[in-house]
């Protein structure tokens, strides 16, 4: 197969009008299919069903002693931070559990900053304005939102393949206005990679200019695998501590994507001087979390074991729809040199490259035949990517056929956008 800049501009002529024709048809269908959001299917909230039934009928009480139905306990109960402490990389004592949202946390944290400062810093970061957040792109579009809307200055910061670009990440952390950086270190959203170790060491002996820097560390899927395969992500609390500096972490998950969405735990590990500061300004927020939804979870997930093996039920339900995905774009964009994509072993999103200049239109291609993306730009900081080219792919929701309908015509709109684009000069 050519690639398009071989081609005559007779034969990019009827390519063009060829494509053209497909996706005339392609709108005809009618479709309507959302790839937007990376959230779990019903089918994957149906494994956790049996949870709806538990902790049952007066079973309240947990290991000592501690009656769930009341206030209290603010930290979480200890089984249920015992039963998440190897997910987090902490122990029992260095781990918090909260209500639903882990994105929940990461805005408390952030408030809590601004307003009161944290531990090793020079008061609130609200009096030390402007301050900045290193942010690697392609990234989480709701990081980059909790910054927009708290004034927090962002810096993008390329990607690798092995996490953040370090060379760029020393030389911005060296600005003491820059008071953190964003990470989702495994399985990135949505980029899919795993740092690497000596990413992780680099990021634990930076050297920043802002003593009280902070590693914004959301392992949102550090349990998502979609091979057998399992990666080895440096510990991010040792790596700190050992580095001299252990109160630069802060590290969050959730079970959002692992039982009920709507209806998980969220957790925060972090050095004995950060879960004491974070406790301390949460007591003035509430008088506890929901500690019968910590007790169904013990019940149901028991132990690591329970949870790899739950997670395994997960990954038979969302890897085929991986796979769809793959397969469609190899079908369509192999050879023509305008995109590429990435084939992820874990997590959420399928990131797609797209001939530069040429993803808003994809978007819109996609738009008007009944499937609808996450919007162009939502990968990087303040919605704008300056090459217009990075499409996050979200194949979790809908059913399989869709996602193979969906990734299918997602491709014939990639290569009929870059066939234009490129007829146009």
């Amino acid at each position: 197969m050519p690639s398009l800049s071989t081609l005559s501009p007779d034969a990019l002529a009827d390519l063009r009008s060829g494509l053209r024709g497909e996706y005339d048809a392609l709108k005809a269908q009618g479709l309507k299919l959302d790839m937007t959001r990376g959230k779990p299917a019903s089918d994957q909230l149906d494994l956790a069903a049996e949870m709806l039934a538990l902790p049952g009928n007066r079973d309240t009480t947990a290991e000592d002693g501690t009656d769930a139905r009341n206030y209290g306990n603010l930290q979480g109960l200890h089984e249920t931070r015992a039963l998440f402490a190897p997910v987090l990389g902490a122990g029992p004592e260095q781990v918090v559990i909260a209500n639903n949202s882990s994105l929940a946390l990461m805005h408390d944290v952030l408030v809590y900053a601004l307003l009161k400062g944290v531990p090793g810093g020079e008061g609130p970061w609200s009096k030390q304005e402007p301050i900045t957040i290193l942010c690697p792109v392609p990234g989480y579009d709701r990081h980059f939102a909790l910054c927009e809307g708290f004034g927090i200055r962002m810096v993008a910061i390329p990607m690798t393949g092995e996490g953040p670009d370090m060379d760029v990440v020393e030389r911005e952390a060296a600005d003491p206005s820059v008071k953190g950086i964003w990470c989702v270190p495994q399985y990135s959203n949505p980029s899919g990679e795993t740092y690497s170790d000596e990413t992780v060491r680099r990021l634990a002996s930076l050297k920043a200019g802002a003593p009280d820097f902070r590693i914004l560390w959301d392992n949102a899927y550090a349990v998502h695998h979609l091979t057998e395969a399992r990666p080895n992500l440096r510990n991010i609390l040792e790596a700190c501590a050992q580095a001299g500096h252990p109160d630069r972490p802060i590290v969050f998950a959730s079970t959002s994507k692992v039982t009920l969405a709507g209806a998980g735990l969220a957790m925060l590990a972090a050095s004995p001087a950060n879960v004491k500061w974070y406790l301390a300004q949460a007591g003035r927020r509430s008088i506890g979390p929901d500690k019968l939804n910590q007790l169904r979870h013990v019940r149901f997930l028991r132990d690591s074991a329970g949870i790899a093996a739950h997670m395994d039920r997960h990954r038979v339900l969302i890897a085929p729809k991986f796979a769809a995905v793959e397969e469609a774009f190899a079908a369509r964009l192999d050879g023509w040199e305008v995109a590429r994509w990435s084939r992820p072993l874990g997590g959420y999103f399928v990131t797609l490259d797209v001939a530069d200049g040429t993803a808003s239109q994809v978007v819109r291609l996609a738009g008007e035949a009944g499937i609808a993306l996450t919007p162009a730009g939502a990968t990087h900081p303040y919605g704008k990517d300056p090459h217009d080219r990075t499409l996050r792919i979200a194949p979790t929701f809908p059913k399989l056929d869709a996602v193979r309908k969906a990734a299918e015509a997602v491709a014939l709109c990639t290569l009929l956008a870059a066939v234009e684009a490129r007829a146009a000069g």
